[in-house]
């Protein structure tokens, strides 16, 4: 499995370079018109149908364009992964399976995190820029988000027993909002996003006696205070 990480992360560095992102995308079939360019000759037609012989879709659909990414992406590093994705809340959940799935995720699930990346700059490609996108392996960010969420539920009852708000590491936003999703309800306690970028993290505090779980968490989801 070392080799199959290894050939991960030497194609993630490849594509970080814009120029082979291009092309890679572009071998996918996922690229950006150059309207530039001199307009293509005619494809040769048909005889049988008067239409053209090697004529490509005009557009794909967001989940056809990350299927058809992520397909070509394991592809080239461990071909007997497969991966489906399904579409939920103006989101695109996609499951990587196979025997050595689990370790797609990398240390503490960067290499997703960098699969994402890229997943978004092909959906980008075709316009897509308002869709959220979530990629698992093997159950990993499953069993990542339950682990955070349980620590979210121990620190509400620290705070809400010594009544000391409690303020965490620096977090990416996919981590803060199972963790504002996790503590929305609660009666005792409420979340908070403070700082900027990179660092940017979450304070979870007592709740007002006079006040009631509410608000918007990073989802757009009602739940404690964000200013996000």
């Amino acid at each position: 499995m070392l080799s199959v990480c290894q050939t991960l992360r030497g194609k993630l560095r490849y594509m970080d370079n814009p120029k082979n992102l291009d092309d890679y995308l572009a071998g996918l079939g996922i690229s950006e018109a150059d309207e530039s360019a001199p307009p293509a000759p005619p494809e040769p037609l048909s005889e049988a149908t008067g239409t053209a012989l090697h004529e490509l879709p005009t557009a794909l659909d967001a989940r056809e364009t990350l299927t058809q990414f992520l397909q070509g992406l394991l592809s080239r590093i461990d071909p007997e992964l497969s991966v489906t994705v399904n579409a939920a809340d103006n989101a695109l959940e996609a499951e990587i399976q196979g025997e050595r799935a689990a370790k797609m995720a990398g240390r503490d699930g960067r290499i997703l995190g960098a699969i994402e990346v890229l997943a978004y700059a092909a959906l980008s490609r075709q316009g897509y820029n308002d869709i959220r996108v979530r990629i698992d392996a093997g159950g990993f960010r499953r069993r990542y988000n339950e682990n955070l969420s349980r620590m979210a539920e121990r620190l509400a009852v620290q705070v809400a027993k010594t009544g000391e708000s409690h303020e965490m590491q620096p977090m990416p936003p996919a981590d803060r909002r199972v963790i504002h999703l996790a503590l929305q309800e609660h009666a005792l306690v409420q979340t908070e996003s403070v700082g900027e970028g990179h660092n940017r993290r979450l304070i979870i505090r007592p709740r007002p006696h006079d006040s009631s779980p509410s608000g918007s968490d990073e989802t757009g989801q009602p739940t404690s205070q964000d200013d996000s």
